[in-house]
């Protein structure tokens, strides 16, 4: 698929307004999504220089939730809120995510348990170069039923 042939990321991520923080998705299929964000002044956490590189950790996330948000679609289901549980081993190479930077936020999903327990390994690179920027495995949660599930829980 082309880039033009992906729904909005808004319609793929169950975040709204300023808290979606990725531009569009890329590239995505059953296993893998890439995603761009472009740093400009409006980003959440632009301190007048950049995005500090932290912030990767929640791209990798929205990330990943657009390729649940992606796979529901294409099963003809509805976007599903999901939980970050950790990283693993979160590296970075930069201070921060420079303004104008555009990056390239890829997720790869490695291991997924019949309770809803997930994990992928991320990455972001720069985009042009491919120059790698930060990685993590992320680990993650989806209930079948996240009302039911916070219910229970607290």
């Amino acid at each position: 698929m082309n880039n033009d042939s992906y729904p909005d990321i808004r319609a793929l991520v169950p975040h709204e307004g300023e808290m979606v923080f990725l531009d569009r998705v890329l590239t995505a299929g059953t296993s893998t999504l890439c995603a761009e964000v472009t740093i400009g002044q409006r980003s959440v956490f632009f301190d007048g220089a950049g995005v500090g590189s932290w912030v990767g950790i929640e791209y990798m996330a929205q990330a990943i939730a657009a390729h649940a948000g992606f796979l529901a679609r294409l099963r003809g289901d509805a976007v599903r809120v999901g939980f970050l549980l950790g990283a693993r081993r979160y590296q970075t190479s930069v201070p921060l995510f420079a303004l104008g930077s555009v990056l390239h936020v890829h997720v790869q999903h490695v291991l997924q348990g019949e309770n809803g327990l997930g994990a992928f390994d991320c990455r972001i690179d720069d985009g042009a170069s491919a120059a790698n920027l930060a990685n993590a495995t992320i680990t993650v949660f989806q209930p079948d039923n996240v009302n039911e599930f916070l219910q229970r829980s607290f």
